[in-house]
């Protein structure tokens, strides 16, 4: 395969051809692969994604496994996809869910950013209490270093290479190689310590609807919007509360038949697309702006990823569907799977893609830095989430956890292996929640000058801040939570 690819009489458009679907076909088959073999072993039974064994068969035949049968340009190719995927999971992610009122999501939307905060600052604190104890001493290494799981686990891959030359300004050389192992590590634990989690939660009775073993399936909401109901069409399931009307569905949505399926697919991938496209519009004239503008809005706006920006498109794109009473071309159903393939490769990518030299590099810090994130995270779920948030907590904290150890996408994972019903109710305050605080942190202004503060006031003054955020934003979550009870 490698010789008829690299062969050198191939013409340079089918050559480009060639090496645009090859690698998307090799991961779309990984996928279906590891979802027979998943299905088979029945890994969601023990909470594993299905993607993630699809991916660690990637990683075996990648150029640095024990088969390595790829090309380097194909898995170079799926280093690059993560970025993508994740905006097509945020573009669809708003574009089927009716508009809700704010008044009904203020508590659950505040508990939301409040636990949100706690995540991300513990972070910070976490990670200067482990360099300025442990490694410093030890290693000697950069204060900056404490920034890290921040913009690892929060930010992933994209805020992790993006923070690199940052980093190395300010003399933590290699910073940006394990910022990227470190986000390797995070989407990794957050699929497997995640899926163990809702097991865990299962057999403790947090879950807030039972799992399908333990009563008759019913209609159900599915990660990014409704399941898929046999012989019923998307309008016919129930509203979200304080949601707004559905339209009358045009004959498009309502007629059975394979004409009717491919055109609501090619509709709503248009939708998807239109989302994505304003999101890089919006990043390009942010540039252009930030350009003109330069110093340190300049340098946020050069790291400010496109998905925010396509989630924040998909709630336009929403708003001009509901404004011309044309709801009904976004099928909930097509949305959902749009998202879900996509998350699904993009943990395919992610993992097929890792590099075992990177995470061999400076394991030391690695180790003590994504232990350390792992356990606040974990921590803040079981000891203190049911304490701020409203039912159901279990599920809220869950999809946080996710995305605050790996990517959104994990968090959308393992709501799906929670099973919950409701999920609209789960996810739009904590989409709205991302809307708010996604320009601030996981990769936007304050993971951006965090390690210009720690440069500048120190590690035990940016410790103590953060600190204090954690401890303010903790002692108002549980105030507001028991002048509610």
């Amino acid at each position: 395969m490698i010789s008829l690819l690299e062969r050198p009489e191939t013409g340079p458009v089918l050559a480009g051809l060639t090496w645009q679907l090859l690698p998307l076909a090799l991961l779309a088959a990984l996928l279906v692969v590891g979802r027979w073999i998943g299905k088979a072993i029945q890994m969601k039974r023990l909470g594993l994604p299905e993607s993630l064994l699809a991916g660690g068969l990637g990683l075996l035949l990648a150029p640095g496994g024990p088969l390595p049968l790829l090309p380097p340009a194909v898995v170079s190719f799926w280093a690059d996809l993560p970025l993508a995927l994740l905006t097509l999971v945020f573009g669809s992610l708003l574009v089927a869910k009716p508009l809700p009122k704010f008044g009904s999501l203020w508590r659950p939307l505040r508990a939301q950013i409040l636990l949100a905060l706690i995540m991300a600052f513990g972070q910070f604190l976490v990670g200067a209490l482990v360099v300025g104890l442990v490694l410093q001493p030890w290693l000697g290494v950069s204060p900056v270093m404490a920034c890290l799981i921040e913009v690892a686990f929060e930010g992933g891959h994209g805020s992790a290479a993006a923070m690199g030359p940052t980093y190395e300004r300010l003399g933590l050389e290699g910073g940006q190689d394990l910022g990227l192992a470190m986000a390797t590590v995070g989407l990794l634990t957050a699929s497997l310590v995640g899926g163990l989690l809702v097991v865990w939660g299962r057999g403790r009775g947090w879950l807030a609807t039972p799992s399908p073993g333990e009563a008759q399936q019913v209609e159900t909401l599915t990660v990014l919007g409704a399941l898929d109901n046999p012989g019923a069409s998307p309008d016919k399931s129930a509203p979200a509360p304080d949601s707004a009307p559905a339209s009358p569905a045009p004959a498009l949505a309502a007629e059975p038949g394979p004409q009717a399926a491919v055109a609501r697919w090619l509709v709503n991938l248009g939708l998807a697309g239109v989302a994505v496209a304003l999101g890089w519009g919006a990043q390009l004239l942010l540039g252009l702006a930030a350009n003109r503008l330069g110093g340190g809005v300049a340098v946020v706006v050069s790291v400010l990823p496109v998905f925010p920006l396509a989630l924040l498109a998909s709630l336009l794109v929403r708003w001009v569907l509901e404004r011309w009473n044309l709801t009904a071309w976004a099928s909930a159903p097509v949305q959902q799977r749009v998202g879900t393939l996509a998350a699904d490769l993009l943990i395919v990518a992610a993992t097929a893609s890792l590099d075992l030299g990177l995470l061999a590099r400076g394991w030391q810090p690695l180790l003590a830095l994504s232990i350390a994130g792992l356990a606040w995270n974990l921590g803040v779920v079981v000891l203190l989430a049911h304490r701020l948030m409203p039912t159901p907590w279990f599920e809220r904290s869950l999809v946080e956890f996710g995305q605050a150890t790996g990517v959104l996408a994990s968090g959308l994972l393992l709501l799906q292996m929670a099973e919950a019903e409701g999920r609209t109710e789960v996810l739009t305050p904590f989409s709205i929640k991302q809307l708010l605080l996604q320009p601030l942190l996981a990769g936007g202004l304050i993971t951006v000058a965090a390690p210009l503060a720690v440069d500048s006031w120190g590690l035990p003054v940016w410790g103590g801040l953060c600190l204090a955020v954690v401890v303010g934003a903790g002692g108002l979550g549980l105030w507001l939570a028991r002048s509610e009870t």
